[in-house]
């Protein structure tokens, strides 16, 4: 969610905070700021809206902000409406705190400092935090030792960046269940919620874990677990895959469905040798075959559009091995005391790595440690707290996704999921020769007939132009098209801030179609599947209530535009991979109606790209 930046160097930071503010702006904020010490003082500015704003009032005066340490912070609102006063950072006496994530019990520790007679500017949980180590600090002048006793003293998940004017060659970092990375440098140092921003001062990089406190100067980098100073390892990771730009197109989101063939390329070829007849390479997976032997049921914990991913898996699982499949969305699965049965194969799925809920339903579960638990990571990102904390990690090889509605991320989440349901089935002999050869096959053909749909996209712009002035809308879809239809949804509310439902067309009659009018947009996922002729009566119950129909169908199907209804074709697919195929239409709809209508496509109002708070 929110993004921290710090720095202490020999050179001048504020441009470098700056910079690594921008290289956040995908993760989603409502304000942000910066804190200088120079000359024996904090120098603070802070703005509401975009980063390009604080920039400009920074170079007002330039000269306040010319130090060698600081901080910075784009903020998204949980605590106080967006407003200067609530921008970060936040400052007690000669102390500056910047901070991602939440403190559960603040309203009480605000009445204890009330008592002592500090005074509060904001409505933040935050300005609890600097007050706290201000009033410590007051009673032993050493920062690390009196961020040391704050800590146990907040209850909740954050991330801290803290300087103090007494300690100009001093910056503070602490992780606790909010991702935070630190930057190696030749005589600086760097913290940040995300390697991204730091990536044109550095390339090296120490992945901070659970608990960690650390304190850093331009020369040295100290941290400490429980009370212990610890080493850590320093990740070099080449800086050119990990840098994004818009090239051509307008927007990241754009950017990025088309990017989805070469994506789902590279995440297959990981794992299928394409040869003749493609195969299951050998050592894909290799050392996990004795865990995943031992499987006997799926547990699949995810939130938003991964859990539509999850969704597709569960059909894939059970349709192809046999294997009992749960799909749980994370938020709820942590707090319903869930059972986990023995030889369970949890697989948590999230683009960031650093979902909150997902981590910490993967921690509660680990707990529970039932006979044979193995937990799988399917990831985006190879250095993520939830690639580091599973015994599995199976890579989705999309690249940086900037935008916040996922697409290519997405896309590659389903194709490494039918691969990870195509070697357990191989493992466990569930799935014959004969069915794996003629599934992989399909897989050898995906990413072509995904640039294939990429040619609809002049259609698709003509057909969103109905969607332009509407207030709602359905999608509709039948077997494994019922969570691409949530997730159709999904990404259509996300970006044009329409309001849309996805459902099961068979559910129609049961409270649906009392929404049908001729003001309602109906989006249907039609293949010529084993579900189309079900699916094509339920299209009849809206035509029939002069409902407007927009149909995604195969060309096989041959279905005819009348009126009220359009029909876009997608180049066929087989059905058990056609989920994926047919995210490319509805993701090209959502883009187009969003532009239309005005929106902030890449950065829609009031979500994040990482969601690293419940």
């Amino acid at each position: 969610m929110c993004g921290i930046v710090g720095a202490v160097a020999e050179r001048n930071i504020a441009n470098i905070l700056l910079e690594g503010l921008k290289r956040l702006e995908y993760r989603g904020y409502d304000s942000a700021g910066l804190t200088v010490i120079r000359d024996g003082a904090l120098h603070r500015e802070r703005q509401v809206g975009k980063v390009q704003a604080l920039v400009d009032a920074v170079a007002v005066n330039p000269e306040f902000f010319d130090g060698h340490i600081g901080i910075a912070h784009t903020r998204w609102a949980t605590h106080g409406e967006p407003a200067q006063r609530n921008a970060h950072p936040h400052v007690s006496g000669k102390i500056a705190v910047v901070h991602n994530g939440i403190v559960e019990n603040y309203a009480e520790l605000k009445e204890e400092l009330i008592a002592k007679g500090y005074e509060f500017t904001s409505q933040t949980d935050t300005e609890v935090v600097a007050h706290l180590i201000n009033d410590l600090y007051s009673q032993s002048p050493d920062l690390l030792e009196a961020v040391r006793a704050v800590i146990p003293l907040l209850h909740g998940a954050f991330a801290l960046g803290i300087v103090h004017v007494d300690n100009p060659d001093e910056l503070i970092t602490v992780r606790l269940g909010s991702p935070l990375v630190i930057g190696v440098g030749i005589g600086e140092n760097f913290i940040a919620s995300d390697q991204l921003a730091l990536l044109p001062v550095t390339n090296r990089f120490i992945y901070l874990e659970e608990g960690d406190i650390a304190k850093l100067t331009r020369n040295s980098i100290q941290i400490f677990a429980d009370g212990i100073e610890v080493s850590r390892k320093i990740n070099e990771i080449d800086a050119q895959q990990h840098n994004a730009d818009k090239g051509e197109f307008k927007h990241y989101m754009l950017k990025e469905i088309y990017e989805q063939p070469d994506a789902v390329a590279r995440t297959i070829e990981m794992a299928v040798d394409n040869a003749d007849t493609p195969t299951l390479r050998s050592d894909f997976l290799q050392r996990h075959e004795p865990q995943l032997a031992g499987i006997r049921n799926i547990q699949v914990i995810a939130c938003g559009t991964s859990y539509h991913a999850g969704m597709v898996a569960k059909y894939w699982f059970e349709n192809l091995t046999r294997l009992p499949c749960s799909v749980e969305v994370a938020s709820e699965f942590r707090y319903r005391n869930p059972v986990v049965v023995d030889n369970s194969l949890v697989i948590c799925i999230s683009q960031s790595g650093e979902t909150a809920d997902t981590l910490s339903a993967l921690r509660d579960t680990q707990k529970q440690n039932p006979t044979g638990l193995v937990s799988l990571a399917l990831c985006n990102v190879p250095t993520s707290s939830l690639v580091r904390e599973t015994d599995i990690y199976l890579p989705t090889l999309a690249g940086p996704e900037i935008g916040v509605a996922s697409t290519k991320a997405f896309t590659t989440q389903l194709a490494a999921l039918m691969l990870l349901v195509l070697k357990i089935g191989a493992t466990q002999s569930r799935i014959d020769n004969e069915r794996l050869t003629d599934l992989l096959s399909e897989l050898h053909k995906l990413p072509g007939q995904l640039f294939a749909s990429l040619k609809l996209d002049g259609d698709i712009q003509i057909m969103s132009e109905n969607f332009e002035d509407k207030k709602s809308c359905l999608f509709l879809g039948r077997g494994l098209q019922f969570p691409i239809a949530l997730e159709g949804a999904l990404k259509l509310k996300e970006i044009s801030y329409i309001h849309a439902e996805g459902y099961a067309a068979g559910e129609l009659k049961h409270g649906p179609l009392a929404l049908v009018d001729k003001d309602m947009p109906i989006v249907v996922l039609a293949p010529k599947d084993s579900m189309f002729d079900k699916l094509k009566a339920n299209m009849q119950e809206v035509h029939a209530r002069h409902g407007e129909l927009f149909v995604f169908a195969s060309e096989a199907s041959k279905m005819v535009a009348e009126d009220r209804l359009h029909v876009v074709y997608v180049p066929d697919v087989c059905e058990t991979l056609a989920p994926i195929v047919y995210s490319v239409p509805i993701q090209l709809l959502s883009y187009h109606v969003a532009v239309m209508r005005g929106t902030d496509v890449d950065q829609p109002r009031n979500l994040a790209k990482s969601v690293t708070v419940e």
